[in-house]
């Protein structure tokens, strides 16, 4: 393993404490073009850039790939037990929009986090400054959706979907400060790059584009550390195949830290995405059951 180092000086009770932590608003609602080195092929050579370059301009490559396939998961752990939401789908990283397909874990007494028997998928629609769900519960209609303003969550929805939109997970690396270089790997068959660092939320949202800029600026603001520890893996084109987050909250002024690990996927570059999102009169606008 190569190691480098690279500063810059700029189950019942885990489900509970997701739900108080405002992983998934179900039960308590929600909390208060990169550039490179050519190698002999033309392509851009991950290894000869400077990680925090790198790093940095992973959300750009991103937005030159387009589309692309997603699977997620959130993670957390209270008591001895280890919980985990996990979702699967789509984003455009031109338009900022995605569609997820989010499953909700059980409690040890086969309820799911909102407190009913074999509660369906939860549909999420990603779009810049807005996270709309249908299946929530807590009383919505099955046939309506639920609008919530990210830039209002005290998380910036980092982690209150369970499950951290594409785009920000990516604008995240923009407030790399300190980054150790892990050696090459293997990740579903295709070579990467491992980069182990620490993002500070404050620095991601002022490089961060006009879209992600508010709900990470509200994220910088809310959590109890603007240090979010992270694992990225970008492959030869130095578009970002998998990052993890270790994002650390209070739940309430009172509360006690929750941590939570957050991981993305992605796959299936140039995919064409369509989001379409809902009308005005099918999203619910009445009273939201607290639990």
């Amino acid at each position: 393993m190569v190691v480098q180092q690279y500063r810059d000086g700029g189950g019942a009770r885990a489900v509970r404490a997701l739900a108080a932590a405002g992983v998934i608003a179900v039960t308590a609602g929600c909390i208060g073009g990169g550039g490179g080195a050519a190698d002999g092929s033309g392509q851009r050579s991950v290894a000869a850039d400077r990680p925090l370059d790198l790093l940095g301009q992973a959300a750009d490559v991103l937005v030159e790939a387009g589309g692309a396939e997603t699977r997620t998961s959130m993670e957390t752990a209270a008591g001895g037990t280890r919980v985990t939401i996990r979702g699967q789908g789509a984003y455009d990283f031109r338009r900022q929009m995605g569609r997820l397909r989010v499953v909700l874990p059980k409690d040890p007494a086969g309820k799911d986090a909102a407190g009913a028997d074999g509660h369906r998928p939860i549909t999420e629609l990603l779009a810049p400054g807005a996270l709309y769900m249908k299946n929530r519960g807590a009383g919505v209609p099955d046939d309506k959706w639920v609008r919530i303003d990210t830039t209002g969550l005290k998380d910036g929805n980092l982690v209150t979907g369970g499950v951290t939109d594409p785009m920000a997970a990516a604008e995240l690396l923009r407030g790399a400060a300190d980054v150790t270089y892990a050696g090459k790997t293997e990740l579903a068959g295709v070579t990467v790059h491992h980069y182990r660092g620490v993002a500070d939320l404050g620095r991601a949202a002022r490089a961060a584009s006009p879209q992600s800029r508010g709900a990470l600026s509200a994220a910088a603001k809310g959590f109890s550390k603007d240090a979010v520890p992270f694992d990225a893996y970008l492959d030869e084109d130095g578009r970002l195949r998998k990052v993890r987050h270790r994002f650390t909250f209070s739940s309430d002024d009172r509360g006690p830290e929750v941590s939570v690990v957050s991981t993305l996927l992605l796959y299936g570059f140039g995919l064409p995405v369509t989001v379409t999102l809902p009308d005005e009169d099918a999203i619910y606008t009445g009273e939201i059951q607290q639990g």
